[in-house]
């Protein structure tokens, strides 16, 4: 019997007949050219239904020692104990990207790296360097250079796996929890690498992604949170909650558009108890009033995440944090180019280019800016400068974007203690958000020990 990679699936030919096809993990008949298929990431599934080997590649070779912290050593060992199949929680800043490169030399065969970002791109291909002799490929941002150690953004390998799934034994998945929901899942299915490691700080907490990212990768072997390690291994750091409230003309219009949401809100909920934000948003298309609704929704986040009170405040604290680094966050691009222009503070959004997103970062890292103002960019895969102190304007993601935002300010120095400002709205929905993204930094409990398969 021959397994044969076929455009991300695997062909089963020359079956012996005592062999029910029917019955192996994922096997459906294709009746297009007269056999049976599965997808290429069940493939240790079906060597193992058939008692067949499974005899690795040869290795790659060229790595480097790789010192590890503590935990770090311990997550290594949790993922090796899990038969080389598991997701690591870590927070920012703790050194994710060293756990796997040590995975990596460990396991020694042929490894692809996806990352989400063009710029994590670029800092995996410098940690790779560093970490070993021979040459690493790339595949992204106009290259296309594949190597035994290959390191490719999400969009690429999607395009690309259905060439090179059967080329890896092992795949790095940073920032995993980009995963499980559909969108670009077919990468990870499209690849016979039987060792897989992805890489997070927030792990999905809905259970279908939960279960698909496991199917895909396999469990959560190993966490920690800031909480966990804050103190030692990151700086410590305090939370301040500064409660702001609307003026009068903003609690005003804020409850005219909270009214117009509710009047469509309520009743649909109240009709389908189980129903999620994507069922409502919809429904609302269908119907002057539904769309009226999101409207006034969407006006009411665009009012919380700028007040007057937020803005004096911000001045307040900038001029108290003169001498400090800040990282100011909002919850759009447009509240973060208001502060920039009310606060003189650079601006770092989507809409600024690489070149000179590089030349800020490194002239904050340098004293030359005091302070810097993002949305979004900062949040996830930009390695930004040491900073100690945060304020969070406005949030929009929840307990993920918050773990990340905290995690860029725990970088440890010499008596370095972060701090975090709060900025929230008494009487709105700032205040459940604010709840989610407290728990969200709370220790994790440990991860249940798994069998090694």
């Amino acid at each position: 019997m021959r397994l044969e990679f076929d455009r991300g699936t695997l062909l089963l030919r020359d079956l012996p007949p005592e062999v029910d096809a029917g019955a192996l993990p994922g096997v459906l008949w294709d009746p297009r050219v007269g056999a049976f298929r599965a997808p290429a990431h069940r493939r240790g599934d079906l060597l193992a239904a058939l008692g067949a080997p499974d005899p690795p590649p040869p290795p790659v070779g060229g790595w480097r020692p790789v010192p590890l912290r503590p935990y770090q050593a311990a997550a290594l060992t949790a993922w090796e104990g899990a038969g080389r199949r598991g997701v690591v929680v870590l927070p920012t800043g703790a050194g994710k990207t060293r756990v796997a490169v040590a995975a990596m030399a460990a396991v020694d065969r042929p490894t692809l790296v996806l990352v989400p970002t063009r710029v994590l791109l670029g800092q995996w291909l410098a940690e790779l360097r560093r970490a070993r002799a021979g040459e690493v490929g790339v595949l992204g941002d106009g290259a296309r250079d594949v190597r035994p150690v290959t390191v490719a953004t999400f969009e690429s390998a999607w395009r690309h796996m259905s060439r090179l799934g059967d080329r890896f034994a092992l795949l790095v998945i940073d920032e995993a929890h980009h995963f499980g929901r559909g969108l670009r899942d077919e990468a990870l299915e499209m690849s016979t690498a039987p060792w897989r490691l992805g890489l997070t700080a927030t792990p999905p907490a809905d259970a279908a992604p939960r279960a698909r990212l496991e199917a895909l990768l396999g469990p959560v072997v190993f966490a920690l949170s800031v909480t966990d390690l804050a103190g030692r291994w990151l700086a410590p750091f305090e939370v301040v909650t500064l409660t702001l409230p609307l003026d009068e003309a903003e609690r005003a219009e804020y409850e005219a558009l909270r009214r117009t949401f509710l009047a469509v809100a309520r009743p649909f909920f109240r009709a389908r108890p189980d129903a999620a934000w994507t069922d409502l948003l919809r429904a609302a298309r269908e119907s002057d009033a539904g769309r009226r609704a999101i409207v006034a929704w969407r006006r009411s986040r665009a009012l919380l995440s700028y007040t007057r009170g937020k803005a004096a405040a911000l001045g307040r604290l900038l001029a108290r944090h003169r001498a400090a680094r800040v990282l100011v966050f909002t919850a759009d691009n447009a509240a973060a180019y208001a502060v920039a222009r009310e606060h003189l503070v650079m601006p770092i959004t989507c809409d600024v280019g690489r070149a000179e997103r590089a030349d800020a970062l490194r002239r904050f890292a340098a004293g030359e800016l005091r302070a810097l103002v993002s949305a979004r960019v900062l949040n996830e895969g930009l390695d930004v400068p040491d900073a100690d102190v945060g304020v969070v304007v406005g949030a929009t993601q929840g307990e993920r974007e918050h773990v990340q935002r905290v995690g860029r300010l725990l970088r440890p120095g010499p008596g370095k203690r972060a701090l975090v400002y709060e900025l929230v709205t008494p009487d709105t929905a700032e205040v459940h958000q604010l709840a989610r993204r407290r728990a969200a930094l709370a220790p994790h409990p440990p991860a249940p020990l798994r069998p090694a398969r």
